[in-house]
This record gives structure tokens, C-alpha cells and sequence, in this order.
């Protein structure tokens, strides 16, 4: 062609000419999106200047890209819409292109709302028309919009005739797209043969590029390479991916590169490493309209961190008035898994229980992103997890052993270890930290992990990683022992000594540790210590029954005279030792009482109490390490919680 005019040179009848075929071959031929939108940017002011309808809406039609919300930021979109409508003003209703410009509207809406009800209905008026090229761009358009997991069929349908009629347009791009989404689609349903066809399209690439299908491709790959345990290698491939989609214009680069780094964070045990970058990425423009998994992604990576203000504030965005709610775009089954693993993590039952009501349909498929952007394992994986933060172990055994055969059937190898690990902790919750089909799968997942670099679940406790033969998982630490002393708990450890203040949680875990490796039902500690359980004591104290909470108060009265008589003879030491004896009493009594002055029990469900436990536990330990971390850490690695807690010293 030689040299290439750009488009603040086109003027005049030719020049307008120029940049729609300069457009048409940016955008088709080389899949350039950033030129094609340059040149038919600068069409459709020529256009519009000199009152040319069909150019103008040629033009306006060429702006919105090869992809659907190509435009993402507020302005560009409303800007491109205008024009478009407006172009549509200009020319025959009843025209090919008239039909072209309302699918693309009609598109546009379709993925900002979520109702495909227009864009569908177009295919088959697209049908009778009679123009192969509304055809094509219609059934493109209508499948870049019905993205969700529950539009398998209807994609595969809309993928093939793409195919059969693309051939017929002599456009490049119209071929590789329809190959793209057929390749695309064989991945979301986890098809044997999807490598097969992502063979088909790279082969095409490599006689002539396209850089918006060859990003794309360069992004597959990047996610088989982190399903093949090959991280180091994932990660440079990302990227090269990142480069290709810069020169390609490809408004989500930056999302993409982000969610292949996250996913090899997240397999390396790493992920709170990217915080900071996925808190400025949540609030990017660059993001889909109905893209919520960032927001996911974030909550577990800030509760892998110890930000669980900042994770429990994302899962309460995403949750917002029912989790229901959360559009099924293409990375609803990504948002999903995110949704179950921060609410593992925050120990939030009730948002796994209704994550797994909405999963459970699409259990036999991978979490994989539209496009292939990332794969996460089999979707049995996440109701896996979410069994066991409701506390259903054996319901969480049967999901993760398919979740493990499924992943194995991807060749996913990190999600293989991921699953193996959940397996392991579902059995021991099942069955006892001491059985061996336990130890085995918890062996084999140490094996497994170790051999491609990746971690262990975060959140697991860490005393069964040790026994699975991780060596990470810290060795020799004496047990950690407490003791009340006035309003504050003295924790010592290795001839540490810290002291924390008094709450709910520092007594259930004093009760833990008083009795190293006994399993006690978390009503029982909510209860607090009663006669039942005289041989359980907390501190060295004994348990309140109804004669000692009786005697408690009568020395209560005792110590308010004492301090009064004290305080008149300005006493100021002896004071403060009353006053701390008269605290500590209260606090035991107040525990072991009612408003009424009864003793109190726990009238609430197993299930509230696993979990008030559990949040109090958690608040408790969060005080202690930031106290001093090296006990905070054991104690993590020590406590389990759940139905039955337990305090498993070294």
C-alpha cells in the first residue's frame, strides 16, 4: 500500500473512502481495534460534514469494534451510541445496514442489562434478511452476550452457524471469531477435544496474525500453563499476553494480566500480594459492566493478608441484598469461587449456604472465565468448600473427591493439590484429625504441592499440614498456656509472656487451652464451665455451678465494703487489688449469669453457636497476635474451631 495515511490527513471524497477501508482492514484483517476505532472516528466526521448517511453510519458501525462494551469507559460509550443512533436516523430502515446498526445497539444494551430477549430475537430476523454479513454479525454479537454458565447449548448452537456462514463473507476476522468461540465454548464445557480446536486457530495465526484473536489465544495459553503446574512459565507467558493485548488495543489488558497473576498468586499461596493493585483495579472503568469478580478476588486476598475489614467489606458488596443478584456474566462461576473461599476464610456460613444452593446446578463444570482468561478446578471444588464452612463434612467429602477427579480429567494440576488438601481437612472433620484416609490424601497433597511449588489451602490448620509432611509448618513450639489475671489473660509460650484484655473469646480459648487435644461442642463453651464438665478449668479457677455463683456475689458485696473503707483512708495499693479481685468476679459472674442473676445456657442451634464461637475465637486471636504475632501464630496454627473446638498443642 506504502505509505499509510493517517487520519488527520483525510479530507474530500477519497480521503473518506480511505478511512472506512482503512477501518474495515484495521479492525478485520489485522485485528488492530485501537487504529480501526482511529480511522473510523475521523469517516465519521468526514462523514457527517458532508452529510453522507451510509457513511456515516458505516463509520459509526465500524467505532463499536469487533467486541461487545468495547468502549468502557461512561463517555466513550455514550459518545458511540449517539452516533450510532443517529446514524441509524440517516439511512433506510429496511437496509442491511440499518439491521447492523440495531443488533449492535440492541447488543450493547443486552450486556449492560443482562436481557439477551432482543438481541436473540434479532438472530432470526438477521436470518430473513438475506445478507450474510448482518447474519454474521448478529450471531457474533448475540453470542459475545449470553456468557452465563446456564447458555452452554445455546452458545454451541449460535458458534456453529457463525462457522457455516463466515465463510461466505470474505472476512478474515468473521472465521477466526467464529473459531474462537467455538474453541472458547468446548473449554467452558470442559471438552476432551477443546484443545483440539484451540489447535485449528493457532494454526490459522501462525500463516497470517490477528492481534484481538491472537491476544486472546496468547491468554488460553497462559491458563493451560497454570493448569499444567507450570507457574514460572504461566507467569511470563502472561506477559507476553499483556504485550500482545497493548499492541492490539484491547481495552482489558490490564484485567487479564491481573487475573492470570492472581491465579498463580492464589495457587502460591500469595495472593494477599496484590492487594493494593486489586483495590485500585475494583474501581477501574477498564472492567466489564456486569464484571464482578474482582471484587471477589479481593475479598480473598485481603482475608489471606489478615484484612478481614477490607475482605468482609467486598463480600458484603457482592452479597448486597441477596447474592442471587449477582449478574451471570462470563465471570459469575470466577465471582462464585471467591465468594466461597473469603466466606471460608471469614467463617460466614450463611453466604456459603447460599452460594451452594445457586453453584450446585453447575457442579460438572470447570470456573473457568469467558475467554479463558483463568481456570480455577472444577465448580465441586467451591461447594466442597462451602460444605465445610457450614459445617457438613460429609456432604464436603463427597464434592471435593469429584472435585479432585474432574480436576484431574482438566490436567489441572494445582487445582488437583488445592482439592486433595480440602479432601483431606473434610475427611478429618469426618472422621477424626487421626484417620488414615486423612493422612493419606493430606500426604499426597503436601507430595503434590511441593513438587509444583504451589501451598496448601489457606486457612488450613497447620498442624495437619505438618502431620501431611509439609515442612513449613513449624516444629517444637511448647504449648501455650493461659491464665486470668484481673481484667486481662497472661499467655505465655517459649518464655514469652504477653497479656491481652478480657472478652468472650479469651474465655473459650482459655477453656481450649486448658485441656490440650480435648474436643469440646462449641454450645458447651458458650455455656461456659458448669458441673457437667468439673474436671474442665479455665485458668486454674473452678467451675461457677449455683453455690459458687451464689458465694461470688456475697464476696462481691464483701469487696465493695472493703474498697469503700479502703478508699476513705486513701489506701491507694490495697484499692487497686480489690478493685481488680472485684473485676475478675464480675466478669466470671456476669459470663456464667443471665440478666436475671440464672445461670445461663445456650438455647440457640449447634449451628449459631459454631459460629458465634468461631467469630469470637477469631476476634480474640486477632488481639493476641497483634499482642505479640509469634503466639498469635501458633495459636492459629493450633485452634480449630467449628462444631467441636479443640486446642491441639505441638
Amino acid at each position: 500500500m506504502g505509505k499509510r495515511r493517517g487520519p488527520a490527513t483525510s479530507a474530500g471524497e477519497d480521503d473518506l473512502q480511505l478511512s472506512l477501508l482503512a477501518g474495515e482492514h484495521a479492525l478485520f484483517a489485522r485485528g488492530d481495534l485501537g487504529t480501526g476505532r482511529k480511522w473510523f472516528d475521523a469517516a465519521y466526521r468526514e462523514a457527517e460534514r458532508r452529510d453522507d448517511g451510509v457513511a456515516t453510519a458505516s463509520a459509526a458501525l465500524g467505532l463499536s469494534g469487533l467486541w461487545v462494551h468495547e468502549h468502557r469507559t461512561a463517555a466513550d460509550e455514550a459518545m458511540v451510541r449517539v452516533r450510532q443512533r443517529h446514524a441509524l436516523s440517516l439511512i433506510d430502515p429496511r437496509s442491511p445496514l440499518a439491521l447492523r446498526l440495531r443488533a449492535r445497539l440492541a447488543a450493547e444494551e443486552a450486556f449492560r442489562t443482562g436481557d439477551h430477549a432482543e438481541i436473540l430475537a434479532m438472530v432470526p430476523e438477521a436470518r430473513r434478511a438475506g445478507d450474510v454479513v448482518a447474519l454474521v454479525e448478529t450471531l457474533r454479537l448475540a453470542h459475545n452476550c449470553v456468557t452465563g454458565p446456564e447458555h452452554g447449548a445455546l452458545r454451541s448452537e449460535l458458534a456453529g452457524e457463525l462457522i457455516g456462514e463466515a465463510t461466505r463473507t470474505n472476512r478474515r476476522a468473521d472465521l477466526l471469531m467464529g473459531l474462537l468461540w467455538r474453541t472458547v465454548d468446548l473449554f467452558l464445557e470442559a471438552d476432551p477435544h477443546s484443545e483440539r480446536a484451540l489447535g485449528e486457530l493457532r494454526s490459522l495465526l501462525a500463516r497470517e496474525d490477528h492481534l484481538a484473536v491472537g491476544f486472546v489465544v496468547s491468554g488460553i495459553e497462559v491458563m493451560l500453563s497454570i493448569r499444567g503446574g507450570r507457574l514460572a512459565e504461566a507467569e511470563a507467558l502472561a506477559s507476553a499476553c499483556a504485550e500482545r493485548g497493548a499492541a492490539a488495543d484491547d481495552p482489558t489488558t490490564r484485567a487479564r494480566y491481573v487475573g492470570h497473576i492472581g491465579t498463580i498468586r492464589w495457587y502460591q499461596g500469595r495472593l494477599g500480594e496484590l492487594v493494593p493493585t486489586l483495590s485500585e483495579l475494583v474501581n477501574s472503568p477498564m472492567l466489564g459492566a456486569r464484571d464482578n469478580s474482582y471484587f471477589a478476588v479481593l475479598a480473598v486476598a485481603a482475608a489471606t493478608a489478615g484484612d478481614r475489614r477490607l475482605a468482609a467489606s467486598m463480600l458484603a458488596r457482592l452479597c448486597g441484598r441477596d447474592l442471587a443478584e449477582v449478574p451471570r456474566s462470563g465471570s459469575w462461576l470466577v465471582t462464585m469461587y471467591g465468594v466461597v473461599e473469603a466466606a471460608h476464610l471469614l467463617e460466614e456460613a450463611e453466604v456459603s449456604a447460599q452460594a451452594y444452593r445457586l453453584l450446585a446446578p453447575f457442579a460438572r463444570l470447570p470456573v473457568l472465565a469467558t475467554l479463558g482468561v483463568t481456570c480455577l478446578g472444577s465448580v465441586h471444588h467451591s461447594l466442597g468448600v462451602a460444605s465445610l464452612t457450614t459445617g457438613d463434612a460429609t456432604r464436603a467429602v463427597d464434592h471435593l473427591r469429584a472435585a479432585v477427579r474432574d480436576n484431574l480429567a482438566l490436567g489441572h494440576w494445582p487445582a488437583v493439590a488445592l482439592s486433595r488438601a480440602r479432601l483431606g481437612q473434610a475427611l478429618a472433620l469426618r472422621d477424626g484429625t487421626h484417620g488414615g484416609e486423612a493422612r493419606r490424601e493430606l500426604a499426597l497433597a503436601a507430595e503434590e504441592a511441593a513438587a509444583l511449588g504451589t501451598a496448601l489451602p489457606v486457612g488450613m490448620p497447620r498442624e495437619w499440614a505438618r502431620r501431611a509432611g509439609n515442612g513449613d509448618a513449624g516444629e517444637g513450639a511448647s504449648p501455650v498456656t493461659c491464665r486470668r489475671r484481673g481484667r486481662q489473660w497472661q499467655l505465655e509460650m517459649d518464655g514469652r509472656t504477653v497479656l491481652v484484655p478480657h472478652s468472650v473469646g479469651m474465655g473459650h480459648l482459655a477453656m481450649l487451652l486448658a485441656d490440650p487435644g480435648r474436643e469440646i461442642p462449641a454450645a458447651d463453651l458458650i455455656a461456659g464451665p458448669v458441673p457437667a464438665r468439673a474436671a474442665t478449668r479455665v485458668g486454674g479457677a473452678p467451675p461457677l455451678d449455683e453455690r459458687s455463683v451464689h458465694d461470688y456475689k456475697r464476696r462481691l458485696s464483701q469487696l465493695q465494703d472493703d474498697i469503700d473503707e479502703c478508699e476513705s483512708m486513701n489506701e491507694i495499693e490495697r484499692v487497686a487489688a480489690l478493685r481488680a479481685e472485684r473485676d475478675r468476679l464480675i466478669d466470671e459472674v456476669a459470663g456464667a449469669t443471665g440478666l436475671a442473676g440464672r445461670l445461663r445456657p445456650f438455647t440457640g442451634s449447634p449451628e449459631r453457636a459454631r459460629i458465634a464461637v468461631g467469630k469470637a475465637i477469631r476476634r480474640a486471636l486477632d488481639a493476641i497476635t497483634a499482642a505479640d504475632p509469634g503466639i498469635g501464630a501458633e495459636l492459629r496454627a493450633t485452634v480449630e474451631t467449628g462444631a467441636r473446638c479443640c486446642y491441639r498443642a505441638r
